[in-house]
């Protein structure tokens, strides 16, 4: 790596400083249509939304990734292993916890423990985005993110790339490097 890719490099990763993705995920996933958005590519399409909200923030930093990181791996064993079979729980028991208070009290937890699994995701793509070498800015012209996230979410179904281009059209314009 040169001295110019390497401060390039850097220059790019301190982009990433403010806001965190987590923070970036609550007020994004808050806005109208998002969540529905996102639910619907996650039910239908088996896309992440840990993984989708990543990408969009990427985005909104101006920033995409060449190829996806290697480190990336992981964190897809750690949704499969921890994080799905949390939200399987939780949806199992949402009919019967109407019915049993003790029931809703530990679908309560199950939800908290998830949402929490869902934060250590975001923790994990954040810190994989501040060190991962695939990082680069996007385009000098705004560049399509209903066609990255097609391409790296495999997304083909019309009404799924519609859904793509609700979410790019709720993010504000990738900010200007400082």
């Amino acid at each position: 790596m040169t001295d110019d890719s390497t401060r390039s490099a850097a220059t790019l990763r301190h982009r990433l400083n403010r806001p965190g993705l987590w923070d970036f995920a609550l007020a994004f996933y808050a806005q109208p249509e998002v969540e529905t958005a996102c639910l619907t590519l996650q039910d239908e399409a088996g896309v992440d939304v840990c993984e989708l909200l990543w990408h969009c923030w990427l985005h909104r930093h101006g920033l995409g990734l060449r190829h996806a990181p290697a480190g990336l791996a992981a964190v897809h064993q750690w949704q499969v292993e921890t994080t799905r079979p949390l939200r399987r729980l939780r949806r199992a028991l949402k009919a019967e916890a109407l019915e049993a208070p003790g029931v809703a009290e530990v679908r309560r937890h199950i939800k908290q423990a998830e949402l929490a699994a869902e934060r250590e995701t975001l923790e994990r793509l954040q810190r994989l985005s501040e060190a991962c070498p695939e990082l680069i800015a996007g385009s000098p012209a705004p560049f399509s993110l209903q066609k990255h996230l097609a391409k790296a979410l495999k997304i083909q179904e019309k009404n799924h790339l519609l859904l793509l281009k609700t979410l790019e059209n709720h993010l504000d314009p990738p900010q200007p490097s400082r």
